[in-house]
C-alpha cells in the first residue's frame, strides 16, 4: 500500500479520488481549505509553501503519488481571475516542485494533474498569457487578462489549463521526473458533476453557456467515474504512460478537433524534429 497526497480533498472529483484510494487500504494526505490533514489555501503563495511543506512532513519526505485536484472555475467576480491562475496553475507546479524529490524517493511514483477539455475546446485564450504562466509571471498573465473585462475570470481559466498541461508535457519526459521514475501525466475532463458544476449552473448564463456546449454522449460526467481513472494512472499499469493528456469529455474534444490530432509532423519543423532525435538521451528508468 502506498501514500498518496490529493489536493482538492474535500469535495467533487478529489473526494471521489480520495474515497477510492482508502478503500483500496491506501494511505492518503488531504489538502484543502477546510476538512482535511493539510488546510492550505493555494491562492497565495504563502499557502503553497505552507501546504507543501505540511504534506512532506505527514508524509516523513516519501510520496508514492500525488493527485492535483484542487481548482477553481470561471465563476465571474472582482478579482477572480487571478485567483484562477495562483489555484490552477501555481497551485499544482509549485506544489509539485516541492514534492518531486518525495515522489523521486518512491519506486514508480505516479502523478495525476487535473487539467479540462477547455484546453483544446475554449477558443481565442492569448498565447501571451500561457506563456507568462508558464514563465511563472503571474502579473503579466493578470495584466494580459484586463481587456477582456468582466470575461476575464473565463479566459483565465482556459489559459491556466492550457499552461498546467503544457507544464506536464514539458516536464514529464526530463531527467526530473522520468529520469527520477516518475510518471508525470493529465486528466481532462468535460463538465462532471461536482459542487463547482453546480456552482457555475447557478449562474443563468454560465448555465446556458455550459447546457449549450456539445457533448456527443449527452449529459454531464459522474466523479466516480473519473476517480476510477485516476486510479488506472496512479497503477502499475501505467508505468509506460509518460506525458499524456487523457480526455474523459463525453467526446467534446474529438467532436471540435476530429482531423487536428493526431498530426504529422510538418515539413518546416523537420530540422527541429532531427535536432531533438540527435540529443535524446535515455532517461534513466526504474
Amino acid at each position: 500500500m502506498g501514500t498518496y497526497v490529493v489536493t482538492g480533498s474535500a469535495s467533487g472529483m478529489g473526494r471521489a479520488v480520495v474515497e477510492r484510494l482508502l478503500s483500496d487500504g491506501h494511505r492518503v494526505v488531504g489538502v484543502d481549505l477546510h476538512d482535511a490533514d493539510v488546510i492550505a489555501d493555494l491562492a497565495t503563495a504563502e499557502g503553497r509553501r505552507a501546504g507543501a511543506a505540511a504534506v512532506l512532513e505527514q508524509c516523513d519526505g516519501v510520496l508514492d503519488g500525488a493527485v492535483m485536484a484542487a481548482g477553481l472555475g470561471p465563476t465571474p467576480g472582482r478579482g477572480r481571475a487571478r485567483l484562477i491562475l495562483e489555484v490552477n496553475h501555481f497551485g499544482v507546479v509549485e506544489l509539485l516542485e516541492a514534492w518531486q524529490p518525495a515522489l523521486a524517493r518512491a519506486d514508480r511514483a505516479k502523478v495525476v494533474v487535473f487539467s479540462s477539455n477547455s484546453s483544446t475546446t475554449m477558443p481565442l485564450v492569448p498565447n501571451r498569457i500561457v506563456r507568462a504562466l508558464l514563465a511563472g509571471d503571474l502579473d503579466k498573465a493578470v495584466g494580459s487578462l484586463r481587456i477582456f473585462g468582466k470575461a476575464a475570470p473565463t479566459f483565465a481559466y482556459g489559459a491556466s489549463k492550457i499552461a498546467v498541461s503544457h507544464w506536464v508535457r514539458r516536464e514529464a519526459v526530463t531527467s526530473a521526473w522520468a529520469g527520477a521514475g516518475i510518471r508525470l501525466n493529465a486528466l481532462a475532463p468535460g463538465a462532471i458533476s461536482t459542487p463547482l458544476l453546480d456552482d457555475l449552473l447557478s449562474t443563468p448564463a454560465e448555465a446556458k453557456r455550459i447546457r449549450s456546449f456539445p457533448v456527443p454522449i449527452g449529459g454531464f460526467g459522474d466523479a466516480g467515474q473519473l476517480a476510477a481513472w485516476v486510479l488506472f494512472m496512479l497503477s502499475d499499469a501505467a508505468d509506460f504512460l509518460c506525458g499524456s493528456v487523457v480526455f474523459v469529455d463525453g467526446g467534446s474534444d474529438a467532436f471540435f478537433r476530429a482531423s487536428d490530432w493526431p498530426r504529422p509532423v510538418p515539413a518546416r519543423q523537420l530540422p527541429r524534429y532531427i535536432g531533438r532525435m540527435r540529443s535524446f538521451r535515455p532517461q534513466r528508468t526504474r
